[in-house]
Parts: structure tokens; sequence; C-alpha cells
């Protein structure tokens, strides 16, 4: 049974490929990576911000330190369903994202009153969260169905590709399913490359070949601007 990790500390860069590009790449690719452990999987995240979300406004200004806190399934919970309550942070390029695992229901409940009856460090640090940010409440679903390979050389390498990434801004708990409105256009996907360090050789040359460059692009970020930034000042969401 593979062990499920809940501390991470790595660079990652983001890329927006078209269709035709990822098909190509793709098509290089395969000779140095192979699947991972959960290859395929529907990846489903609860985005917690305050009413005005202060946190997105302060994450796309691009700070030196910038932070996350989202509720994240792997498929359609149940109530009793293991979830994952998230702490992304990032600084100086480094991201560092801890995990509580709980059930479904324990995970909502204390996002929505702040008191959990456990303790340790990474909750300590979602509860005064939780405190000086808040009241943070659930905004944003956004879900995606994702293909994950690692490096056949070093599986500490590991890169991802979100098709269909879809977003909802009512029905805002992961029981409700994964439908929403496309957040993409033409059938992009987004490619995330994850290592403790650089990138090695073989993978630079394969994306500068392929014309690939890094995009700040945050799928939260991205929801908040296109979607949700009239809802701070209008209370009104703006339609797709």
């Amino acid at each position: 049974m593979t062990e499920t990790k809940l501390t991470f500390q790595r660079y990652e860069k983001k890329y927006l490929l078209k269709r035709e590009q990822y098909e190509s790449f793709m098509d290089e690719l395969s000779g140095y990576v192979k699947p991972d452990a959960f290859f395929e999987s529907l990846v489903m995240s609860v985005y917690y911000d305050s009413d005005s979300f202060d946190l997105i406004r302060a994450s796309i200004a691009k700070p030196a330190y910038k932070e996350k806190l989202r509720l994240r399934s792997y498929g359609i919970p149940g109530e009793g369903s293991t979830v994952f309550v998230e702490l992304k942070k990032k600084y100086a390029g480094i991201v560092y994202k801890r995990r509580v695992e709980l059930s479904q229901s324990q995970a909502e409940a204390w996002l929505q009153t702040g008191s959990l009856d456990a303790d340790g460090q990474v909750i300590r640090e979602v509860n005064w969260m939780l405190r000086s940010r808040g009241p943070l409440k659930a905004q944003a679903v956004i879900c995606c169905d994702r293909l994950a390979y690692v490096g056949i050389e070093n599986e500490e390498l590991r890169i991802t590709f979100d098709r269909s990434i879809r977003w909802r801004d009512d029905e805002l708990s992961l029981t409700h399913g994964d439908s929403g409105r496309e957040l993409l256009q033409n059938g992009e996907v987004l490619m995330e490359i994850k290592m403790p360090g650089s990138a090695p050789l073989w993978l630079a040359d394969m994306l500068s070949r392929h014309g690939i460059f890094p995009t700040g692009f945050s799928k939260y970020g991205t929801c908040y601007t296109k979607n949700l930034i009239d809802k701070t000042f209008t209370g009104v969401v703006k339609s797709c």
C-alpha cells in the first residue's frame, strides 16, 4: 500500500499547454516518465477565503510570501470519506504544503467552527490562520481530471496534467460532486512540474524545443479574476 504523504517542500512550475502542444510533448515525454502510484484521479478542492477574498487578492499581488487554505479530496467523497485540510504556503519560490487527514464531516466542521478535538503542529497553524485571517468560509469549488507521472530515473520529479478544470461558487461541499463551469478554453491543459531542486537537462531542453514556458497561472486566482471579482464589490458573480 502506498503511504499518504502529508508534508511537501518543493519547487513547482506551471505551464499552460494548447491541445496540440500537450499531445506532441507527451509523445516525447513518455520515454522519460512513468505513471505514478495515483496516475489517474479526480482532484476536487474547496478554497476558503474571507468575504472580501483577502487571501486570493493578496496572492495575485505576487508577494514574497503567500498562503491558501483548502479542503481537498481525490474523487467525490461521502460524509465518512477521507479528505485533506491543506495549508499551502509559498516563499521565495519554494512551495510548502502540509495536510491534516480527516473524514469529510470532521474537516467541514473544523473549518466552519475553527475547533478540532486534536492537536499537532499543522492543526495549530490552520487554527491560527482561521483566527487571524478569518472569518474564512468556502468560496469556490475547483475540480479537474489529473494524470500524474514520476521520473523513471528520479521519482522525486513529478509531472501532472490537469484537464477539464471546472469551478462553481454554489453547492460548496465536495459531497455535491464535480460539476462546474469550464475555467480554460479550447482544450487547454495545465501542466505542473514538481521537484526538490532544478529540472534535469533533458526536461529543460524538451520544454525549450516545444516552446513551452512557465506561467503564473493559479486555478483559484484565475477563478477569482475571471469570475468572482465582481462578488467582492457587488455581491453578483459574473457569468462566463
